[in-house]
């Protein structure tokens, strides 16, 4: 029985260690996506996009009548 458990850790741990870096190149390649991007625009842009968007997007307040 410990023979059969040891040949399906071992298979396990070939298939994970084989199939990880496929798996992860994808997640990798939109990192490095990412951080070109961000890379490109300037920091005073990003900024004043995030400015605008609170702006726009900010609650609005209610007024209680008392």
């Amino acid at each position: 029985m410990f023979r059969i458990i040891a040949w399906v850790l071992l298979a396990l741990y070939l298939l994970t260690v084989g199939l990880w870096p496929a798996a992860i190149a994808p997640v990798t390649a939109t990192f490095a996506g990412f951080g070109a991007i961000l890379g490109a625009v300037p920091t005073s842009a990003w900024l004043l996009a995030a400015a605008i968007t609170w702006l726009r997007h900010r609650p609005t307040r209610t007024h209680a009548t008392v």
